[in-house]
Order: structure tokens, then C-alpha cells, then sequence
């Protein structure tokens, strides 16, 4: 049994931790300076506030296995001593929060299990993207084991331990099999992987394209006057989705064939389950992309961070002549949603392809 201390109290840094609570390890969950109301939630009922599951219309939280306690981001410190892991729970949004203020704190012996998926340009200029945990290593002269979750699973279902299969990622095969013996049960499967920006990048790339593939269903729900699906768009763009993933995992140097499974899998579960189908839904409805966003106030999409940063990697590398623009006639649409406020109008003749051989 470990003591697993999380950083971060918002919906998947809680949900992970109930198969690591089942498992009978000791889980602190300590909230940002953000999740104050869910420490306070979290102390008085042992309900998580904002993670909820639906039933019939209705919004029911979580009830915390036992073995999770709450605590203030101020207990940080004390809590350390005697952890065994530390799971980085935050958003991308909170990534900066993270290295700055809990990276510096974290002792050379603690690894690190981070949970936030996405990529970050290095800062060089030339559309270069590494993983998360490649970047936190950049706020630290200590030689910390940051290893990462990828894979589809959704918080809420995660919660409601609906089966799924994860990847975890990091340097050190032997630390891995230690992490995946606290976590693994029988509704939470864990593969293992030392190819961090492979799984990293392949899992953080879905949450752009599912915006993209989402988009069909809002021309559906405008076409139709109703709540009307049709899976041919969507299908066209989820295909057309996950081969320019494929081609970008190359650019990234993240071995697209070992793991283009784990992109496409999560982009399946995103966009059937996940928050960016709603802004996707929204702009194919024919909303702009900032009344988009009025209307989704307070709603957490990572998204939109890694569509924009993907978007312009992709033009850098296009501008030095290692990457060419018509491979990816989606992602390119997607930012002129995003960065010019423009309507939707999927480039469908860009997707088609000819091939002799």
C-alpha cells in the first residue's frame, strides 16, 4: 500500500483515484488555490462537488470511496514528507501553477504521475512540440521521475467504474509496474509504455480534432431543425481526424504507428462523452466561436489550448519547409474557427485523396 498525495481537485485528478482507493492505498486530494470550494465540499459531505454523474436528467455527485481525504493547497508541504507518489491532477490550464509553485517543492525520492494531457511548443520557434512531463523537467535541476496517463477514459465514467484501458508513460519500466500495482483492478487496465511523447502527444492531440469531428453534429442539429445525428460527416471527419494525427505524431517524432491506437481511442470516447463536443456542437450549429465560448463559461476546455498551439507548430513547420499545409486542411479549418471567428465550413474536397499502387 502507498500514500498517493494529488494536486489538483478538479474531475479526473479525483476519479483517478478511486481504483488507487479501492486498491486500499491512502489518497490525500489537495485542492489548488482554485478548488477551494471543493476541499470545503469534499470535508463536510465526502461528495466530490463537481464530479457528477447523470441519472435520468439529474445530477448526482460522487460519493469518495473510503481512503480519499481532502485537504488545502497550504497542507502541500507537510503532506510531502511522507508521500510515496505524487500525481499531478491540474488542468493545462493550471500547468504553469504546477511547475512554477509544486515542481520546485517535490524531493528528488517522490515520483510524479501527472494526469493533465496535452503538448507545449519547446521555444525555439520551429513548431517543435514536446510532451508535459518533458517540459516540467525544465523547472527543476533535480532529477525527478515524471511519468503520465493516456488513453481513453472520461472522468465521470472512470468514476462510475465503467471498464477502460490507460497507457501509462515514463522513464523507468520498473517504476511503472510499481505505479500500475496501486491503480490496475478490474475496471481500470493499464498498459505501459516508456515512450512519453509518443503517448503523451498522441492522447493530447484527440482533443483538437474532437472539436473538429463534433462539428458534424451541430450541422446535423442546423440541417435537421432538430436533435438529429448523422454518422456519415461524422465518420469523414473522425477518418480524415486520425490521419492527420498520424502524420503529426511523425512531425512530433512520437512513433505514430506504436501509437496513433491510443489518439484515436481517446478522440472516440471525447467525442461521444467529452466537454469539447460541446464547443465543437455549438460552432456547427452556427454559433461564433466567442459566443461559443459565452455560453460555455466556467466549462474547462483543453481543447481549445491544444488546437492553437497544434495549429501554430504546424505553420511554423510549414514556414521551414518541414511540413506541408494540404496535409492537414482540418486542423487549418479549425483555427480559422478559433483564431478568425469564422463560420463553419468544413473543407470536405480537401480530405479526398488519390492512390494507384
Amino acid at each position: 500500500m502507498a500514500i498517493i498525495t494529488v494536486v489538483g481537485a478538479g474531475m479526473m485528478g479525483s476519479a483517478i483515484t478511486f481504483p488507487a482507493a479501492h486498491n486500499g492505498n491512502t489518497i490525500r486530494l489537495v485542492g489548488t488555490p482554485l478548488d477551494r470550494k471543493i476541499i470545503e465540499h469534499g470535508q463536510k459531505t465526502g461528495e466530490h462537488l463537481t464530479l457528477c454523474h447523470d441519472v435520468n436528467g439529474v445530477k448526482t455527485s460522487f460519493k469518495v470511496p473510503a481512503g480519499i481525504t481532502f485537504h488545502y493547497y497550504e497542507e502541500l508541504d507537510a503532506l510531502l514528507a511522507d508521500t510515496d507518489l505524487l500525481l499531478c491532477g491540474v488542468s493545462s490550464f493550471g500547468l504553469d501553477f504546477f511547475c512554477e509553485n509544486v515542481i520546485p517543492k517535490i524531493p528528488e525520492k517522490v515520483p510524479v504521475l501527472s494526469i493533465t494531457k496535452g503538448m507545449i511548443d519547446d521555444g525555439e520557434g520551429k513548431g517543435n512540440l514536446i510532451s508535459y512531463p518533458e517540459h516540467m523537467l525544465k523547472f527543476t535541476d533535480k532529477k525527478l521521475k515524471i511519468n503520465a496517463v493516456g488513453g481513453p477514459c472520461t472522468s465521470y465514467e472512470l468514476a462510475d467504474l465503467d471498464p477502460t484501458t490507460v497507457t501509462f508513460c515514463g522513464p523507468d519500466i520498473e517504476l511503472l509496474r510499481w505505479i500500475k500495482s496501486l491503480f490496475e483492478t478490474d475496471y481500470y487496465h493499464v498498459s505501459l509504455s516508456t515512450d512519453i511523447r509518443g503517448v503523451e502527444c498522441a492522447v493530447a492531440l484527440k482533443n483538437a480534432y474532437a472539436l473538429g469531428v463534433s462539428l458534424a453534429i451541430g450541422l446535423s442539429y442546423r440541417r435537421e431543425g432538430r436533435v438529429f445525428e448523422h454518422y456519415n460527416s461524422q465518420a469523414a471527419l473522425f477518418g480524415q481526424a486520425a490521419k492527420e494525427m498520424y502524420l503529426l505524431l511523425d512531425l512530433c517524432e512520437g512513433t505514430a504507428a506504436r501509437n496513433i491506437f491510443l489518439g484515436v481511442g481517446d478522440l472516440y470516447v471525447t467525442v461521444f462523452g467529452g466537454r469539447t463536443r460541446k464547443i465543437g456542437t455549438l460552432l456547427g450549429e452556427g454559433k461564433k466561436f466567442d459566443e461559443a465560448m459565452e455560453i460555455l463559461k466556467g466549462v474547462t476546455l483543453e481543447s481549445i489550448v491544444i488546437a492553437r498551439r497544434t495549429a501554430d507548430a504546424v505553420l511554423q513547420m510549414v514556414e521551414a519547409g518541414r511540413a506541408n499545409a494540404a496535409d492537414f486542411p482540418l486542423l487549418l479549418h479549425i483555427r480559422e474557427l478559433l483564431a478568425d471567428n469564422a463560420d463553419v465550413n468544413v473543407p470536405w474536397a480537401k480530405f479526398e485523396t488519390e492512390f494507384e499502387g
